[in-house]
């Protein structure tokens, strides 16, 4: 590790530790405070802290090794997940914000769902607090899994020593500084993957020659790399079927239940700056996938060019044979950047690591602290007592999570896939419909969760499968099962709707923002 890259690198740490304990200091007296940040998030902190938190090491690892590899047709995923964040803005966000507040000022998800339909068997708050842990735990893990091959493949650091590295900042800032911690760092951390993914596609363009140079090598290596209906193999091109490209799409489809993305919306501090974080949130997105995009392309030109220093700098790493597509950005940082932007670049990664990871750690302490703990072991707890939970929890998903990621042969987009396809079916159409059907009942939304989830868990590892992406069926099956379970079963209560009509009035403007306090004052009516 050369001294340079590691001034940048220990700068990053120093930066991230910071503002943990800056937060600390100003936010974490309650659980309110430690778990979602008062409602307090101006538009460009919840904007860039949603987009960080979702793109994760996938951005910078995943997304350009799966273009190095098979090219333009594997940006159907980006397509799909771009359509899918603005339609999660548009549709999800503004009602979700207003009516978590109006349902008795709801923290988490399942406490939303516990209260948006009355729910005192407390059998929505268990189960959906069940898959955010399960889901959580394996999604947290894929972001330690980076971080491991962040330092193994940039230093030759052993792959364990790496992913503790990681875990330990993000274990760091997460358990003392709560929500504002991880909001706040998210911000910066957004930055920066913002300005890394424009400096690395354009650098290495400019280094080929430009942007004709560039299409050249990549025609020259595989025609296909440059097609979005064929996908580049060893032995020339596969054309992508339309079951295929549906299925790539229907990536966007998972961010309708993403309980770390969607957290980010009860926590922005008004209605009205909703729609100014969806404009900052989609122009952050769609130049970051550019970028990553153009990083895949580039660096596979850049390596059919000039196989012969890539070899050199791989010789003590495995070389070209062992090399791992999906560590094409840290190759082009460490041989076309002086060390301490190479150490720049590199914190980008962690920066993309770690943004995910603390926020899934945070939503899963969530759902232990105040779906488990209060609930179901001490009701009348203190503040100060959730805040403590909340820190234990958060150490504890830590050490599970570190423990599955072990197995230094993991594929961080296949990780990733399993529970981003997990929460899309399980909750998505059950937080859309609670959101637009005041007629959704609670056995509804049971219904929808549990579909969901066992669709998604039987297509992945039964005997089903195939070239259909397990979002699709568990999605629809969910959607299915709440639609039919919710006309079956008795009339929602009349203050139910009431609220639900209330909330739709105030997003819409027809009716007075101080509707929102008096439903939250409300005392909901025995079932």
């Amino acid at each position: 590790m050369n001294t340079e890259a590691l001034i940048s690198l220990a700068g990053y740490f120093v930066l991230m530790l910071g503002i943990g304990l800056y937060a600390f200091r100003e936010s974490t007296d309650d659980s309110e405070g430690y778990l979602l940040g008062g409602r307090k998030l101006g538009p460009a902190v919840g904007a860039l802290s949603a987009g960080a938190s979702d793109m994760s090491g996938w951005m910078l690892l995943g997304l350009p090794g799966a273009i190095y590899v098979a090219g333009l047709s594997s940006a159907w995923i980006a397509v799909g997940l771009t359509v899918g964040a603005f339609f999660n803005y548009l549709l999800v966000a503004p009602r979700l914000r207003i009516y978590t507040e109006m349902a008795d000022d709801a923290i988490t998800i399942p406490d939303f769902f516990e209260k948006r339909f009355n729910d005192r068997s407390h059998a929505l708050r268990i189960l959906s607090a069940v898959v955010i842990i399960v889901f959580f735990t394996v999604y947290t893990s894929s972001g330690v899994v980076a971080g491991g091959k962040l330092f193994e493949a940039s230093f030759g650091l052993d792959y364990t020593l790496g992913l503790f590295l990681t875990a330990g900042v993000v274990i760091a800032y997460t358990l003392f500084g709560g929500f504002l911690a991880v909001s706040l760092t998210d911000f910066v951390q957004g930055c920066i993957m913002f300005l890394a993914l424009i400096i690395v596609p354009i650098v290495t363009i400019g280094v080929l020659g430009g942007l004709e140079d560039t299409g050249g090598l990549l025609e020259a290596r595989n025609p296909a790399m440059l097609s979005m209906t064929e996908a580049a193999t060893p032995n020339g091109a596969e054309a992508l079927s339309v079951v295929g490209v549906i299925s790539l799409l229907a990536w966007g489809l998972g961010y309708f239940g993403q309980p770390h993305i969607i957290v980010r919306f009860m926590a922005i501090r008004s209605l009205k700056d909703v729609t100014m974080a969806r404009h900052i949130g989609m122009t952050w997105m769609i130049i970051t996938v550019l970028g990553a995009l153009g990083t895949g392309l580039a660096g596979a030109a850049y390596v059919a060019a000039n196989e012969g220093q890539v070899a050199e700098y791989l010789a003590g790493k495995g070389g070209l044979e062992a090399f791992d597509a999906e560590t094409i950005f840290i190759v082009l940082s460490q041989i076309l950047f002086h060390p301490y932007i190479a150490g720049f670049l590199l914190a980008a990664i962690l920066a993309a690591i770690m943004s995910t990871i603390s926020s899934q750690l945070l939503v899963s302490s969530s759902s232990l602290t105040e779906d488990f703990y209060k609930v179901f072991v001490r009701r009348g707890a203190s503040d100060r007592e959730l805040v403590t939970v909340g820190r234990i929890s958060v150490l504890a998903v830590s050490l599970i999570a570190i423990f599955l990621a072990f197995d230094d042969d993991s594929n961080i987009l296949d990780l990733v896939s399993n529970a981003w396809f997990g929460f899309g079916s399980a909750f998505g159409p059950v937080i859309l419909l609670s959101l637009y059907w005041k007629r959704m009942t609670r056995s509804g939304a049971l219904a929808g969760m549990v579909t969901g989830a066992v669709v998604v868990l039987f297509w992945i590892y039964g005997p089903v499968g195939g070239d259909v992406a397990a979002i699709i069926p568990g999605f629809l099956a969910s959607l299915a099962a709440v639609v039919g379970v919710s006309l079956a079963t008795k009339d929602v209560p009349e203050y139910i709707q009431r609220r639900h009509e209330d909330m739709a009035a105030v997003v819409k403007g027809d009716a007075p923002e101080s509707l929102v306090a008096e439903h939250a004052a409300a005392t909901t009516p025995a079932s």
